[in-house]
């Protein structure tokens, strides 16, 4: 049965934008006093609320002034872990850089640690509960790295947990096989561990169907340049690929472009030769502001990105070691402010270009065919939103055409 919601302030379609560049706020298209007509889960129309009404008879009148936008997509989080690292935030306040902290044995490590010893109940429950953070904030689809297994074993255990919450959790759960974050301390080389994965890991997804994405953590405490292009090459006509790329040094965002990637993430060191080779490629940059707040580093230069006409998107990185917050409109109101970022080009970049960087393309707009996956702000303004530096929240959620308050 179609039903017909509204009316709203200000309805942001996000509609006739540019998937890559620089995007100005009079681009974009504005419904308002408008309504949406669901049926099911799709999006069957929208426009203005009292033409909408002559044609449905079950409506859901909105008694306040809200702005609607698509619901929003983080396409980068690490959020199924046990522990905290709070320990470590210390440290680098004092000085300690992040990579001595891992090379020491830390950092992603001391996850591992602690994830092993947590029980499947008590992972469970803790990443349902940051996702149903995540939820209340607006967040509808979200992705969700393996990558801190111990062993082999315990990586496979929790991309079968991942997969259990997708099941469960009312939000859409984009599983990513992060086996090769780092190496294990049990293991040799990261040769041997890499060829462990696709060995002994590889199989188990597609048998089992637990992940159609592949991704590999470049860096020179991780794995080098050499090393990931090996690996890659090796499994890129099977998934889809994404890359932990340019956090401390450069290099990896080539190694993405070559082997076709979905995305590479990170961007905090790029230099001008890799932002052309990125603008020519159908590769998508995933800015993590998380991660620079939480190391208190330097943002990915995505002014600079945009400018060149690239695809990009922004994500939260939420993990307990480098980006614990976890909040993504704070962090987009934050980098908004640095970067002197539009409106638009915020709101795409945690919408439809978050969903084209997950290779998804049935959501981030507001759009006839789309799933209904819509939020509310109360106000009659868009443009408040990032002025409220993320304490403005969603008053309601719809996910899939189920309305939640």
């Amino acid at each position: 049965m179609k039903k017909l919601i509204g009316p709203f302030s200000q309805i942001l379609t996000m509609e006739n934008l540019s998937l890559s560049g620089s995007l100005s706020d009079d681009q974009l298209k504005i419904i308002t006093n408008g309504g949406v007509i669901i049926e099911g889960e799709k999006i069957i129309k929208t426009g203005h609320f009292n033409d909408l009404r002559k044609e449905v008879s079950d409506i859901i009148e909105i008694s306040s002034s809200k702005v609607l936008l698509p619901g929003f997509i983080d396409s980068h989080t690490h959020i199924c872990y046990s522990g905290d690292r709070s320990s470590e935030f210390s440290k680098r306040n004092s000085g300690i850089p992040y990579q001595k902290i891992l090379e020491e044995g830390g950092g992603i490590h001391n996850t591992m640690k602690a994830t092993a010893e947590a029980t499947d109940d008590e992972l469970i429950n803790s990443t349902l509960s940051r996702l149903d953070r995540h939820f209340s904030e607006g967040v509808t689809t979200c992705e969700i790295k393996s990558g801190y297994g111990s062993t082999i074993e315990n990586e496979l255990r929790l991309l079968r947990i991942i997969n259990k919450i997708k099941k469960i959790h009312h939000s859409d759960v984009i599983p990513t096989c992060l086996a090769a974050h780092v190496k294990p301390m049990d293991f040799e080389s990261n040769e041997v561990y890499l060829d462990s994965i696709i060995n002994d890991v590889i199989p188990h997804l597609r048998k089992e169907n637990l992940s159609n994405r592949i991704d590999i953590f470049t860096e020179e405490k991780a794995f080098s340049v050499d090393e990931s292009t090996r690996y890659l090459n090796k499994l890129s006509k099977m998934f889809d690929i994404t890359v932990h790329a340019n956090q401390f040094s450069s290099g990896a965002v080539k190694v993405g472009v070559d082997v076709g990637a979905r995305s590479v993430d990170h961007l905090e060191i790029i230099n001008d030769e890799e932002i052309e080779y990125l603008s020519r490629s159908d590769t998508s940059g995933v800015i993590l502001p998380g991660c620079s707040i939480g190391l208190g580093l330097p943002f990915a230069p995505i002014r600079k990105l945009l400018d060149n006409n690239c695809k990009i998107s922004i994500a939260t990185d939420w993990n307990p070691g480098s980006a614990p917050m976890g909040d993504l409109l704070t962090q987009c109101s934050m980098l908004s402010s640095f970067e002197k970022l539009s409106s638009a080009e915020i709101f795409s970049s945690i919408t439809f270009r978050a969903a084209y960087s997950l290779g998804l393309s049935d959501r981030g707009k507001i759009s006839p065919g789309m799933i209904a996956d819509f939020i509310t702000f109360d106000s009659s303004d868009y443009r408040e939103i990032l002025y409220n530096q993320g304490k403005m929240k969603p008053s309601l959620k719809c996910k899939r055409g189920k309305i939640y308050n």
